[in-house]
């Protein structure tokens, strides 16, 4: 492991409420997963930050080995690692991924 990787992965998921590591960018995703997981974020208004592991490739593996997660997408939230696609689509449709990201969404337009 690059401990100098290691020292920005820890500094972007401490340094942002919710970031998504993945492949591609939420406007241009490079995978169905990827997309799948900036979409949920944008359909509930949450601001997130992002890391495009096939445009930063040093981030790629890297992030496996500081999450101990072996896919991408990978999303951290107040800096825990909450898991991949999946999950959040899990957390998503139960109404907890809305709760725990709560305070950094916007509140509703009348």
């Amino acid at each position: 492991m690059s401990e100098d990787v290691q020292a920005k992965i820890d500094g972007i998921v401490k340094g942002n409420k919710v970031v998504v590591f993945m492949k591609g960018n939420p406007d241009f995703p490079q995978c169905g997963f990827s997309g799948a997981v900036a979409q949920i974020f944008q359909s509930v208004g949450a601001p997130f930050a992002h890391v495009d592991v096939i445009d930063q490739p040093e981030f790629r593996e890297e992030i496996k080995q500081y999450s101990k997660w072996p896919t991408i997408p990978q999303v951290f939230i107040d800096g825990k690692m909450i898991g991949g696609c999946d999950i959040v689509k899990d957390m998503f449709e139960s109404g907890e991924l809305q709760k725990l990201i709560g305070d950094s969404v916007p509140p509703p337009t009348a």
